[in-house]
């Protein structure tokens, strides 16, 4: 398989794997508990495992970036599931962005 073959096999088998957890007992698995469990301790979770990426980044050391950057994925795709969002809908947001300058795309946010 190629990379992207792989990579899209893994996050389908595990958004799949997810979907299953939203009506799983929450005290045998780690995944219902953040699907049914209080917003905040996902978000939580979310913040946590952004840290520790942004540490394993400034450490320089690889597979330790990798490691918490697949925490931080992970629980980022248990965010996308508790709030039905697909993986195509993120792709539809990066794919609009696609050719326009960083700097550009943010000014253009109806926020700003």
């Amino acid at each position: 398989m190629d990379n992207l073959t792989t990579w899209h096999a893994v996050f389908d088998e595990l958004t799949a794997v997810l979907k299953t957890r939203r009506h799983a007992d929450p005290h045998t698995s780690y995944s219902a508990a953040l699907l049914q469990n209080a917003e905040d301790a996902l978000l939580k979770k979310i913040i946590e495992e952004a840290g520790e990426t942004a540490l394993a980044a400034k450490s320089g050391q690889k597979q330790q970036l990798c490691e918490e950057l697949a925490d931080l994925w992970f629980h980022c795709l248990i965010v996308m599931t508790r709030y039905n969002i697909q993986l195509s809908d993120v792709a539809d947001v990066l794919a609009r962005r696609r050719g326009v300058g960083g700097f550009s795309e943010r000014a253009a946010r109806p926020d700003n």
